[in-house]
């Protein structure tokens, strides 16, 4: 007489005694199948795997109970059951409600068209695997972990969502910001923080101008990584001398930045967005290409990725002149190529990008869609765009409600009227951990 076939899919890369008892309750029933999701799958929905999928495959194949190990390559089990057409799924009974409830509705649907049934267990209290990957934070933080969570990120996910964080508190909300996706039930949050000089500067009371020294750039990097564990993009102006760059990277490698981008500029900086209304001067792009290939052969891992900022549209420059740059760095060994524009119809990025695409259907292209924010994420990326940065929104989304709470106190001499800016005082004890 054949075994019954039970099908349990399981997307942790922590093992808990939550998934063991699954397991067994799955085992009372025939042969069970673990359906383990794939990398991509498992970061299409939460974070992204501690363990890869080989890992993974190693430690479920050898639980006791365990027949057998398949690949789920994406959150839905549909193609999976079709093909091994269980007798059973079993699962928690945590995925009525949330993020999960229109994946077991489809597992239902799927399994009616053989008689197969749906086993719910009780979920086991006490244990969580977030809560268990909390306690792997220390882990987490460090160097060698965070520096390479980009380029996993990178290859996993269809592109890379990034928010400026210029403290500590900014940190935190780009670490901590989720809204539910209503298409998907699924939840979303950002990637990635980016460290802009531009933020950085005017939160110091200081111009754009690569006036604001490494030391303190440093300072505002360990502030954020202190409170956060997402992989962190510096912007690194124009990178100042090539020998200096040099070391810059070197410090940024070994502190635990994932990447620097640097822009094809020379002479004093001005801020990009001003456009041709200033004088912008492009440096020779062998000379840039130099500083780049210089700097990756000072590098001590492969994790540590050096994207080159491409200026030719904001100094008015056209496409092709952009596009002869991006191969002479690639070639001199950028790991991406960010392509900037302050033209509110992003027309010229996307003719960018299709062009580029053309050339490397692989590197990372990186675009900062200030001007040109009608465009979503989504149509940018299905343009080719792999990292989206969102570079200045939190600063300037701050400075209006701090003006307006200022000129109210002002006006009316007291406080009492700006209590409509502000979030009440105890709300602001619990922002931070241990602030309660």
């Amino acid at each position: 007489m054949n075994k019954k076939k039970v099908y349990v899919a399981i997307g942790a890369d922590i093992v808990h005694s939550g998934h063991i008892n699954i397991i067994n309750e799955a085992a009372k029933y025939g042969e069970v199948i673990i359906g383990l999701l794939s990398d991509k799958a498992i970061a299409s929905y939460k974070r992204i795997p501690i363990f890869d999928y080989e890992v993974r495959e190693k430690v479920f194949s050898n639980i006791k109970n365990v027949s057998k190990v398949v690949e789920q390559k994406t959150l839905d089990y549909t193609s999976n059951l079709e093909l091994l057409k269980p007798d059973y799924v079993v699962h928690g009974d945590d995925w009525r409600e949330g993020s999960q409830r229109l994946v077991r509705e489809k597992v239902i649907e799927t399994l009616k068209t053989w008689n197969g049934k749906l086993i719910e267990v009780p979920y086991t209290k006490g244990v969580s695997t977030s809560e268990k990957k909390a306690l792997l934070t220390k882990d987490l933080k460090s160097p060698d972990y965070r520096r390479g969570l980009l380029k996993k990120i990178i290859n996993l996910k269809p592109y890379v969502s990034v928010l400026e964080a210029s403290n500590g508190l900014t940190g935190l909300i780009v670490e901590n910001t989720k809204v539910l996706d209503k298409e998907t039930s699924l939840y979303k949050e950002f990637d990635a923080m980016w460290v802009s000089s531009l933020c950085d500067s005017t939160f110091k009371g200081k111009p754009d101008i690569e006036l604001v020294d490494l030391t303190s750039r440093l300072n505002t990097i360990n502030e954020i990584m202190e409170v956060t564990t997402k992989p962190i993009i510096l912007d690194g102006d124009t990178g100042g001398k090539e020998e200096h760059f040099v070391f810059t990277v070197k410090t940024l490698e070994r502190i635990g930045v994932s990447a620097v981008i640097i822009e094809d500029k020379t002479g004093l900086k001005k801020n990009s967005l001003f456009g041709t209304d200033v004088l912008q001067t492009l440096e020779d792009p062998h000379i840039f290409a130099n500083k780049i290939s210089a700097a990756k052969q000072a590098l001590m891992t492969r994790d540590f990725l050096i994207f080159a900022r491409l200026e030719s549209l904001i100094a008015g420059k056209d496409i092709q002149d952009a596009l002869s740059r991006a191969k002479i760095y690639v070639e001199a060994g950028a790991d991406g190529i960010m392509i900037h524009s302050k033209e509110k119809t992003g027309e010229d990025i996307i003719e960018f990008m299709i062009e580029f695409r053309k050339y490397s259907k692989d590197i990372p292209l990186i675009v900062v869609p200030t001007s040109y924010n009608h465009l979503t994420e989504k149509e940018l990326n299905d343009k080719g765009a792999t990292i989206i940065i969102h570079a200045n929104h939190l600063l300037r989304s701050a400075y209006p409600a701090m003006v307006k709470t200022a000129e109210s106190i002002l006006d009316n001499g007291r406080s009492k009227e700006a209590d409509e800016y502000c979030m009440p005082i105890k709300e602001v004890l619990k922002l931070i951990p241990g602030g309660e």
